[in-house]
């Protein structure tokens, strides 16, 4: 068992490496991306989307897509 701290840098280096080989360059990018720091405000940009619907709404909406 290993009981040396490492450096941050250094258990990001390493991850990214196991990464690189186990899954592949495009599953591991996409993977890292989830991860990334996004720009905008998303709770502004999410009341736009939303245009004043209700909870209610949102859901009878979802309901009535699943049963399509």
């Amino acid at each position: 068992m290993n009981t040396q701290t490492k450096p941050v840098s250094e258990i990001n280096r390493q991850a990214t490496h196991i990464l690189f080989k186990e899954m592949g360059s495009v599953d591991t990018i996409r993977f890292l991306n989830q991860f990334s720091i996004g720009q905008g405000d998303y709770t502004k940009e999410r009341d736009s989307w939303l245009n004043g619907i209700s909870m209610n709404d949102a859901i009878a909406e979802i309901k009535a897509g699943k049963n399509q």
